[in-house]
């Protein structure tokens, strides 16, 4: 079965593409973007990043969609939610994300995309609680989840597993979203 594609008003949520892997490249390549993220190491993790998200899409028929801006861009990013591949005490979860090109920030491509797959967990997935992660110090996102309606549960903060112990993006802060109370606010 194909993954479903995501329509937003100025948004298109869709299934990778062999093409945007040299976007995801141009985007993950670009310190600015992972500012608070490890830092992919070359094109061949940069790649792997793009198998996992088809691979998602594969066994569980959800998962990170790439951003295209219609009119603007075929590759804005990506947006979407992935089951926690590791255990943590909020876990099993599953988790909203994105990233997306620093060229297209201050857009509200992030919000607008993130309602959207928000939405489809909520009423298509029947989630009932959607789960997102970041660094104390990432304001950006943090902000978003804050737009979306999310609550910061500072209980649930944590360690990331993935991360080197002693390394200052090891700590994650923890925010919840419920079934019902997505926010229609920007």
């Amino acid at each position: 079965m194909a993954p479903p594609t995501l329509a937003t008003l100025r948004l298109v949520l869709r299934p990778w593409r062999a093409s945007d892997r040299d976007g995801l490249w141009r985007m993950q390549s670009n310190p600015r973007t992972m500012e608070f993220l490890l830092p992919v190491a070359d094109r061949a993790a940069s790649d792997a990043v793009a198998d996992r998200a088809e691979a998602h899409f594969s066994r569980h028929g959800f998962g990170l969609w790439v951003v295209e801006a219609a009119g603007v861009t075929d590759f804005a990013g990506y947006c979407g939610l992935v089951h926690v591949p590791y255990a943590a005490p909020f876990t099993p979860a599953v988790e909203i994300g994105w990233r997306f090109d620093p060229a297209f920030w201050g857009r509200g491509y992030a919000t607008e995309a993130a309602r959207a797959a928000l939405a489809f967990g909520f009423d298509r997935l029947g989630l009932a609680e959607i789960v997102a992660i970041t660094v104390p110090a990432n304001r950006r996102s943090r902000a978003l989840m804050d737009r979306l309606g999310m609550t910061r549960d500072a209980a649930g903060d944590f360690d990331l597993p993935t991360t080197p112990e002693g390394h200052p993006l090891r700590r994650q802060v923890l925010y919840r979203l419920k079934a019902g109370e997505v926010s229609a606010g920007k």
